[in-house]
């Protein structure tokens, strides 16, 4: 499903990432953790296309995806690929159903498809009644909702999440946690989730701990090491 090899990542003098390998097969919740500055984030960005590795390979669904040009990293992202941020990043001028329709419409499918597409996700999200508010409308909890439909929409092999819980309560965090779980049971979704909290990491099949760049341990019933 995913696969790195060898990956490194400098920005001036500072190594961030020094040779980072990992595989993570089809349906698996990852959490990756670490100190502030281990390079959580930048192997994230890195595994979900956003940035380029100074060295290695990154292979997803079979596709070596450092070798495609900007044109076509773009669509295979758009459709292969779902991104979950802290801060859900939602258009404030769109509806729920608009936001969550963007990704659908820029791939190219059929409108009729996109909004029922979009409908189904925010109904099974619990959302059914909130689809005609905007994100200023909305809750902490249910924004990051609408964000993760918004991410699901092409049904993509795998969802990046970085701090997904780290804006969002307790309860709201436990809520989004029980979805993620729900939605690979249901879906066979694939995760790979930067986060702080303790709590994601322990239900997570995989928790993969970076320390100065590196992997230092990994933990749980799929890890290898």
């Amino acid at each position: 499903m995913v696969t790195a090899t060898n990956i490194s990542k400098s920005y001036g003098d500072i190594k961030v990432l020094k040779g980072i390998d990992l595989e993570i097969p089809q349906g698996e919740i990852v959490s990756i953790t670490g100190k502030s500055g281990a390079g959580k984030s930048t192997l994230l960005h890195i595994l979900g296309t956003l940035d380029q590795p100074d060295t290695g390979d990154i292979s997803i669904c079979g596709t070596l995806v450092n070798g495609l040009s900007e044109k076509q990293l773009a669509a295979f992202r758009n459709r292969n690929i779902g991104f979950v941020f802290q801060f859900h990043h939602l258009l404030q001028e769109f509806t729920a159903l608009e936001n969550v329709c963007i990704p659908g419409f820029i791939a190219g499918t059929r409108e009729d498809q996109v909004w029922k597409k979009a409908a189904e996700l925010l109904d099974y999200l619990g959302l059914a009644e909130r689809m005609t508010h905007k994100p200023n409308q909305l809750s902490g909890g249910e924004a990051q909702r609408v964000a993760v439909a918004r991410a699901l929409i092409n049904n993509p092999a795998v969802v990046f999440a970085d701090e997904p819980t780290g804006n969002l309560d307790k309860t709201s965090s436990e809520n989004l946690h029980q979805l993620i779980m729900d939605l690979r049971r249901d879906f066979n979704h694939t995760f790979v989730i930067v986060t702080h909290n303790a709590d994601l990491a322990a239900m997570s099949d995989r928790t993969i701990v970076l320390e100065d760049g590196k992997v230092s341990s990994q933990t749980g019933r799929t890890a290898t090491t």
